[in-house]
């Protein structure tokens, strides 16, 4: 399997000092009593932002020292053709950021926050995709370069090689489709999936799709979650198989507890979330290696909340706690992403402390309820040694997927692929 080129950008150890004037002026907020932020953006990309630290005047801060990520821009082979674009009515390329004193939101409406000043470093990414280029890593003068008692913006730009292997899903993952490895223009089949309904008829399906003993088939059932009856509304037992081209389970993704409304609702609620166990062959049987869980937040957002953690391997023991590697919210209206990166979400290991890159994980597309979903699937390369490690990350992307599906008010009607039979004679 040969990845796609990826580029990572990088917008990081950010700090401000800010000289004290012997009168400052009474519309200037005092940043040692105030926070700071900024909004980050680069053409094209969603506007990000992120806090910034404030530095006495007086104290060190040195280039060196690793500070959290505050931005990232993940750019693929056509993002990075469109940004390098020619044209007599674009300049040159810069990212651009606006920095605030105050804190970050709106008050009825007007933004919070009052505009210190701007500052834009100019990027050049030819050649990104092979090596690493810094493209700033110091302090600018925010304002005019002739003001003594300008305030001073430090910050660390940088370009890093992350190539990644690209996946798509050739239909919705209830429609057991094809799965496709996309190389530039090129795709080639890779895997093939299968949905089924695990509580129809079939209990031990996936265990016997890897000649286990029977005793041993609901092992993972017992210990991650519930199969049993439940009263009222709920969705319950689905699973979805990743083949790989011989025909051979090399992944799975299977609903371990029901997603169920909550007393009084037609919705999954945050406290009683359904899950999924990921999967993967070992030793003749299934063994788990992650769990999703997933519910319908309230409030105006109205999304899709989740949380997926890995499950350590206990040589057969079920007690050990797991480790959450991803937690956020997608739209149910438009869609997002779903992604694993380490940095991003605050959870920085410490082989990923000096390489941002090597932090992310994997992300998956995720549309909007009533769309059609076709998941595209991206993992970094560090993260796949064999077909079986893509595999489970593509059992992942397709749990996320259904999970839109299994959290959908149950005042809706699903499609027929997602109902079980008795469901369709009502």
């Amino acid at each position: 399997m040969d990845p796609c080129p990826f580029v990572r950008l990088t917008v990081g150890n950010l700090a401000l000092k800010i000289p004290v004037a012997s009168k400052p002026a009474r519309s200037v907020v005092h940043p040692s009593s105030s926070p700071c932020f900024c909004k980050i953006k680069l053409k094209n990309f969603p506007l990000q932002s992120a806090v910034v630290p404030f530095i006495p005047p007086d104290s060190n801060f040195h280039d060196s020292q690793v500070q959290p990520i505050a931005a990232t821009f993940h750019l693929s082979k056509s993002d990075l053709d469109r940004l390098a674009g020619k044209s007599i009515f674009a300049g040159k390329l810069c990212l651009k950021i606006s920095i605030y004193t105050g804190r970050r939101g709106t008050t009825c409406g007007v933004n919070s926050g009052r505009l210190l000043g701007k500052v834009s470093v100019p990027l050049d990414l030819a050649g990104t995709v092979s090596k690493t280029t810094v493209f700033h890593n110091g302090w600018i003068t925010v304002g005019k370069e002739a003001k003594r008692s300008s305030a001073q913006f430090h910050l660390n730009v940088k370009a890093e090689p992350d190539p990644r292997f690209v996946f798509q899903f050739d239909g919705e993952p209830e429609c057991s489709p094809q799965v496709f490895q996309i190389q530039g223009n090129i795709s080639q089949p890779v895997f093939t999936c299968k949905f089924s309904f695990r509580n129809t008829g079939d209990r031990n399906q996936l265990s016997r799709s890897l000649q286990s003993e029977p005793g041993n088939s609901r092992s993972w059932l017992s210990s991650f979650g519930s199969e049993r009856e439940r009263p009222g509304k709920e969705r319950k037992g689905w699973s979805i198989t990743v083949h790989d081209l011989s025909g051979s389970p090399v992944a799975a993704a299977s609903m371990v507890t029901p997603f169920v409304a909550s007393p009084g609702s037609d919705r999954v609620s945050s406290s009683n979330p359904g899950s999924w166990l990921i999967l993967r062959p070992g030793d003749g049987t299934w063994k788990p290696w992650g769990r999703l869980e997933a519910w319908r937040e309230r409030g105006g957002s109205d999304g899709l909340g989740y949380r997926f953690e890995l499950v350590p391997d206990t040589n057969g023991g079920m007690s050990a706690a797991g480790i959450v590697l991803s937690e956020s919210t997608l739209s149910t209206n438009k869609g997002g992403k779903f992604v694993i990166d380490l940095r991003s979400n605050g959870r920085a290991t410490p082989g990923s402390a000096t390489s941002p890159v090597c932090s992310f994980v994997m992300s998956a597309s995720v549309e909007g309820e009533g769309r059609c979903s076709k998941p595209t699937v991206e993992v970094s390369v560090p993260h796949v040694n064999c077909a079986e490690d893509a595999a489970a990350f593509v059992a992942l992307a397709a749990a996320v997927d259904l999970s839109v599906d299994a959290c959908r008010l149950f005042s809706q009607r699903l499609r027929k692929e997602l109902c079980q039979q008795q469901d369709l004679l009502g």
